[in-house]
């Protein structure tokens, strides 16, 4: 009898190439069937994409790129390519709330979902985490749970969000990954899209903080 080499893999993995859906990635590695990434049309997207490209391979895990260019749709946000310089500062400050890209989560999540009922996948991850409550509405616990709803009765096979970091900080996230030998240096977060980051932006500051102690990550300042 043949094996069904899909047999236990039942997840497919919104994945950014950031720290977060990184130590997702690294975590549930062995039930994930495809990790899907999505070129957006962001600062940094070229950047995360290597990135999220790299780790798949080395873990074995089949990815697709789908581009969705939302410059070209009427977005507004200084984290696309469409929009203004990066402003730098902790997310908490006033002018972080322009890198928010209008319900991203909600668009991705929909496309996602598809794609799962498509495969026959029965989760689907997303790595909000509490840290983004503050400014990205589509990263609380409360759309979590409305989306999941609203996928699971849309969906054939009743594909199910599982959204593990919803009320974990960044810093906790990076624990789990220090646990499990995430390779960080791996990872990308800064939004200005250098090579190297650069250190002040909001995800900068807040990566800096996460992975206090145990920080591979060179910065620009």
């Amino acid at each position: 009898m043949r094996t069904n080499i899909f047999m236990n893999k039942n997840i497919l993995i919104l994945y950014s190439g950031g720290m977060d859906s990184s130590v997702a990635l690294y975590k549930y590695a062995s039930e994930i069937r495809l990790a899907v990434s999505f070129d957006y049309g962001s600062k940094h997207n070229r950047k995360e994409l290597e990135i999220a490209a790299s780790n798949c391979r080395e873990l074995g895990i089949e990815h697709q790129i789908i581009e969705l260019d939302l410059n070209k749709m009427g977005f507004v946000s200084d984290l696309l390519l469409s929009g203004k310089e990066i402003p730098d500062g902790h997310y908490e400050e006033e002018n972080m709330k322009k890198t928010v890209v209008p319900f991203r989560n909600g668009i991705m999540l929909s496309i996602c979902a598809g794609i799962a009922e498509s495969l026959d996948c029965k989760r689907l991850i997303i790595t909000n985490h509490a840290g983004d409550h503050v400014i990205y509405p589509d990263c609380r616990e409360e759309f979590i749970t409305n989306m999941n709803k609203a996928v699971k009765s849309g969906t054939s096979n009743q594909v199910e969000i599982f959204a593990p970091f919803t009320m974990m900080t960044k810093r906790e996230i990076a624990l789990i990954g220090k646990e499990i030998n995430v390779p960080f240096e791996n990872t990308y977060s800064c939004y200005k899209g250098g090579k190297i980051h650069c250190g002040l932006c909001g995800t900068c500051i807040e990566r800096k903080e996460a992975l206090d102690g145990f920080d591979p990550t060179a910065y620009l300042a």
